[in-house]
């Protein structure tokens, strides 16, 4: 009975003691409680709250631009008035010197411009003017050029700067063209230079294909583009050829609107051209042609000349007179014997500019990612170089059959200059990534295979592939044609792959 009696009590302070604990954690918790609310007030009371009202800028918006408050001059222009402020309007250079200046419209409050530009419009106009009492302008693409022309008139180079970014966020395929040449109008040189290198991205890719865009481009923007090193070269330099002849056909037939879509066009330039009478003149010396000469010789003309096929198309279509294609030809003689007697080997360090001026411009699409390779054919002073694609790695190799020795290059090693480019667009068609390997030498026996880079993480499929290859060393050559002296600089850069010839596994 006394052991149970003892258990109870013990139990019973125990159970005393729990409970005492509890209430003291429950005091403790209360108070660091009470603590944290009083800290979270005091920060809370402490800590400034900033709620936006109507601006200032706001308020001189609404009231003083289009209220019209206080107004102390009215500008007119395009017929309509605007009822602005001197103070304000002389943020533009345009209007501070003919306020402050000894100008008659210094001392007026009515003033009327005369604007000849198309492009400004009474939008663009109350765009830029609301500008001026505002410190945000909502710019939409569909108007931008209005708004660059009317800050352009008005000398206000932050709201050009603003156009200049809009401007290039939203180059594409229906305003690259016109973006490039109001840049060029009003002196925009980012804008000019981000519009030249979309058009250099995607004049083979995207605009070969859609004619209505290809015949927006004017002779000048096309002669600078294929003279560019840059431009992208989808397959080989007659692809370009093929785009210059439906480019010369559109202009001469600007309302040329085929009902089959782009594969008409192809076929009706194709008859056009070859069912010229034998007797009439190459096309471009015909007064016709000559506006379209300038393009026409920005191609690499030697580079035109290294697949039959494309001999044969070029003598039907008669377009290129015979006697351009003289030196060229001469020139690719020279560097073959150079060749095949051992006395050139191929490139090795050349100048920057020569390289550029004188590679063979060629290129691909890959559309998916996996094992791929392939060589742009032609006849290319017997070097068959494949390109190869594995795991994102991209390589080079120098392909050697003993069956077609008579046809290859039987010097143990070949020297030759290569600088790849992968870019990968984004909706826009516009770069999203793109990695260079920069010019490299390289030097290959019969068979080698060499690394070239490994891909960015950044790269994505489709990705596009642009090569600039030199395999034979740049000389100068002089021949008589026409009892006149004629100095040819130049390599023969490797074959104008007609065509791109995809390799078997073996």
């Amino acid at each position: 009975m006394g052991t149970l009696l003892s258990k109870q009590f013990s139990s019973a302070a125990t159970n005393v003691k729990q409970i005492i604990r509890g209430r003291k954690r429950k005091y403790e918790e209360d108070e660091e409680e009470s603590s944290h609310d009083e800290n979270v007030m005091e920060l809370s009371l402490n800590t400034p709250k900033r709620k936006k009202l109507l601006s200032t800028a706001q308020y001189i918006y609404q009231a003083l631009y289009k209220e019209a408050r206080s107004s102390d001059i009215t500008v007119r222009a395009l017929g309509k008035s605007f009822e602005l402020h001197k103070i304000y309007l002389c943020q533009s250079p345009y209007f501070n010197s003919m306020f402050n200046g000894s100008w008659r419209e210094s001392q007026e409050d009515f003033i009327a411009i005369e604007i000849t530009d198309p492009n400004v419009t009474i939008k663009s106009l109350d765009i830029v003017f609301g500008s001026l009492y505002h410190d945000e302008v909502t710019l939409e693409p569909l108007e931008i050029i209005g708004v660059l022309a009317t800050a352009a008139l008005f000398q206000l180079e932050g709201l050009i700067d603003k156009c200049a970014e809009v401007m290039c966020e939203t180059t594409n395929s229906e305003t690259a063209v016109n973006y490039y040449e109001n840049a060029c109008t009003y002196g925009v040189q980012g804008v000019k230079k981000f519009a030249f290198e979309w058009l250099q991205t995607n004049l083979l890719g995207f605009f070969s294909k859609n004619s209505n865009r290809l015949k927006s481009i004017d002779v000048e923007l096309m002669t600078a583009l294929v003279s560019s090193p840059d431009l992208c070269v989808m397959q080989t330099e007659f692809s370009l050829y093929i785009v210059l002849r439906s480019w010369m056909y559109l202009k001469l037939f600007p309302d040329y609107n085929p009902e089959k879509g782009d594969k008409e066009v192809a076929q009706d330039h194709t008859t056009y051209f070859s069912r010229r009478q034998d007797d009439e003149d190459y096309f471009l010396l015909t007064p016709q042609g000559r506006e379209y000469e300038k393009a026409f010789r920005a191609l690499r003309l030697r580079n035109l000349l290294n697949h039959y096929v494309d001999i044969k198309i070029l003598k039907q279509d008669k377009i290129i007179p015979i006697q351009w294609l003289y030196e060229p030809v001469f020139e690719q003689w020279v560097h073959m014997l150079h060749i095949d007697h051992s006395i050139d080997k191929g490139p090795k360090k050349v100048d920057d500019k020569v390289f550029y001026e004188t590679c063979m411009r060629c290129g691909r699409i890959l559309q998916d990612e996996g094992f791929q390779k392939w060589r742009w054919t032609g006849f290319n002073f017997g070097l068959d170089l494949v390109l190869i694609v594995d795991t994102r790695m991209l390589s080079i190799k120098r392909h050697h059959r003993t069956e077609n020795e008579r046809l290859l290059s039987l010097q143990v090693k070949r020297e030759f200059l290569i600088k790849i480019t992968l870019i990968s667009l984004n909706d826009q068609r516009q770069v999203k990534h793109s990695q260079t390997t920069g010019i490299k030498e390289l030097s290959l026996e019969k068979n080698e295979e060499r690394p070239l880079l490994q891909m960015d993480p950044e790269l994505n499929y489709p990705l596009l592939i642009s090569a600039n290859i030199l395999v034979v060393t740049p000389n100068q050559t002089k021949i008589e044609s026409n009892n006149a002296t004629v100095t040819i600089t130049g390599d023969i850069p490797g074959a104008l792959n007609r065509s791109i010839h995809t390799v078997k596994q073996s």
